[in-house]
């Protein structure tokens, strides 16, 4: 919750948390929690399956932790976090802790706590995080950048086969996971996608995603789900693959936090702006230039060209 508030305490707090009573920094021990993203376009069971590979890692002995972020309402800005109700079964499990977020206009799929979130999970001893995300569709590439393994959700009879080879899905998945198996059209969608992984172009020896067919309400083929994740984590332990997503979490965070303190001081100052051209004082132009001067220098502004200066 403090961080989720971005409470002045929380950064402490996960400072303190981390430190082993050895003084070591737990975070600094190489693959201790694996990160599982879940995603597709709404109705597929994401949350059905996601309470499936919670019982499943249950069953294994593993402590899991799971992350639920439900779409803001533009106009309550309000959130459902309905995720809770599909993993009541959960609930009372002192080994499963569950969390719903509110994407609060966070563009991507995922809220913007998410990423501190995983890192006080992480060194709260979890094994295993799940992710679940909005559900909005192509949008929601953010999570393959927070993810060791990311699993894509399709179903029969919602046109996936064709959704899955725009721009974005195809690329993001490490699994895929064609969910809702005893209805009909399953086959034929398992056969699509994989024709669809067959002629993506990858690299020699690359990791070529599988097509696991399940049904998350039935609970049959998670097993087979699990042995796909398992697989794709030790690939990604030999290659070093794993390191470098973890690299590349580390750096987006940052970069997050950087542009998220930057967005707020130019949203005062563009406010300060709108005054003056309210009152029928300055030009836009001039005024972008001094804002953009002030942020960057004026002599780094000078090589900075305007993407669209007429429009």
């Amino acid at each position: 919750s403090l961080i989720e508030s971005a409470h002045p305490d929380a950064r402490a707090i996960v400072r303190a948390v981390r430190a082993a009573p050895d003084g070591v920094d737990r975070l600094s021990e190489p693959h201790r929690c694996h990160v599982i993203g879940v995603t597709g376009a709404p109705g597929v069971g994401k949350s059905t399956l996601t309470s499936a590979l919670v019982g499943a890692l249950r069953e294994r002995g593993s402590h899991v932790a799971v992350l639920a972020v439900d779409p803001t309402s533009p106009f309550s800005g309000g959130a459902l976090l309905g995720d809770r109700i599909r993993m009541s079964a959960h609930a009372v499990d002192p080994g499963v802790f569950i969390r719903s977020m509110a994407a609060r206009g966070h563009l991507g799929g995922l809220a913007a706590a998410v990423p501190p979130a995983i890192r006080l999970l992480e060194v709260a001893g979890f094994d295993v995080v799940l992710i679940e995300t909005v559900g909005v569709g192509q949008s929601e590439v953010d999570i393959a950048a927070r993810a060791d393994t990311c699993l894509v959700l399709l179903a029969p009879g919602m046109g996936d086969g064709i959704q899955a080879a725009k721009a974005g899905v195809l690329e993001i998945a490490d699994v895929f996971v064609v969910n809702k198996a005893d209805r009909d059209g399953a086959r034929a969608t398992v056969s699509d996608v994989r024709a669809l992984v067959r002629l993506a172009a990858r690299s020699r020896g690359a990791w070529r995603p599988p097509v696991v067919s399940c049904s998350a309400h039935l609970g049959t083929g998670i097993e087979e789900l699990l042995t796909a994740i398992d697989d794709h984590a030790r690939r990604g332990i030999r290659d070093g693959a794993w390191e470098r997503r973890r690299e590349a979490r580390a750096a987006s965070e940052v970069e997050a936090l950087v542009l998220a303190r930057l967005r707020g001081w130019i949203v005062t100052q563009v406010d300060r702006s709108a005054r003056m051209l309210g009152n029928g004082a300055g030009d836009p132009q001039e005024l972008a230039d001094q804002i953009t001067a002030t942020l960057i220098g004026p002599r780094e502004r000078a090589g900075v060209s305007d993407p669209d200066p007429v429009g």
